[in-house]
């Protein structure tokens, strides 16, 4: 099969799950951390947060805004804080 033929078939199947004429073989979902809460829970400023995050305040504002999602390794590092909130101390720590 042609990789035209193969872009042409997955678009066919994207209208038909759109147009509810057929199921996603598989969904995924992400789920974005709730920064503002994870700040709040630790009562720290957003100063403090964004400098052991190793980020700025402005991307810090962003995310608790939902302006932008934190991705990649601050996503993983935001899931271990959320799960263990002392683990914000030994970032703070360095």
């Amino acid at each position: 099969m042609s990789i035209f033929n193969e872009l042409q078939t997955s678009l066919n199947e994207a209208i038909d799950i759109q147009q509810h004429n057929a199921s996603a073989s598989r969904v995924t979902r992400h789920e974005v951390a709730d920064v503002k809460a994870i700040r709040a829970e630790l009562n720290v400023s957003q100063a403090a947060f964004a400098d052991a995050m190793g980020t700025s305040v402005d991307t810090i504002k962003s995310w608790e805004a939902r302006r932008r999602n934190p991705t990649g390794l601050a996503a993983k590092v935001l899931a271990a804080i959320s799960h263990n909130p002392a683990f914000f101390q030994e970032l703070a720590t360095h």
